[in-house]
């Protein structure tokens, strides 16, 4: 397929949004969509409030395409479902956007992405990439829900998954702009 992380990760930062601290937020403090925890993972130190709320789209592109973008083989995906599992990837985790795609295609949903998945990925993703990108965003979406914090973010996070849906079909379709 195409590298589209650029594009990706454009839109997916429109949905991080700045810094934030929100105290039901198990993520705690977070900015770029980046939390402190994954941050310091990244740099391999403790870092601050100063610090994170320095981070910029130029600063963490490289932990996005390394750890959610990579992560998550988008590379091999069309357009469009490349966006959407990376969207997943970065909100609830490289092995639950894997799952959800993995359940989607008829494969055991064990957050692994070998030859099974990958197989089963081609060949439902050339039949019908739109259908597949709603189908994945459905189960997106039903998987929040499905969340204790749903109440307190259920809002943000359905709309969430509807724009991504309708970016990723956009894309899927060549008519999404950057």
């Amino acid at each position: 397929m195409t590298n589209n992380f650029d594009s990706c990760l454009a839109k997916l930062l429109v949905h991080e949004g700045g810094y934030v601290n929100h105290p039901s937020d198990p993520g705690g403090m977070t900015n770029l969509g980046v939390t402190a925890r994954v941050w310091e993972e990244w740099v391999g130190h403790p870092v601050d409030e100063k610090q994170m709320r320095a981070l910029t789209p130029e600063l963490v592109a490289p932990l996005y395409r390394k750890k959610y973008f990579d992560a998550c083989h988008a590379n091999d995906l069309v357009l469009g479902l490349d966006y959407a599992v990376f969207d997943v990837a970065v909100n609830s985790g490289v092995g639950r956007a894997i799952k959800l795609l993995q359940s989607c295609v008829g494969a055991t949903p064990d957050g692994g992405y070998g030859s099974i998945t990958a197989a089963l990925v081609q060949k439902t993703q050339q039949e019908d990439p739109a259908r597949l990108i709603e189908l994945y965003c459905a189960k997106r979406l039903e998987f929040l829900e499905s969340l204790k914090t749903f109440p307190v973010f259920g809002k943000g996070w359905s709309r969430r998954v509807a724009e991504v849906k309708a970016d990723s079909l956009a894309m899927a379709q060549g008519t999404s702009q950057a």
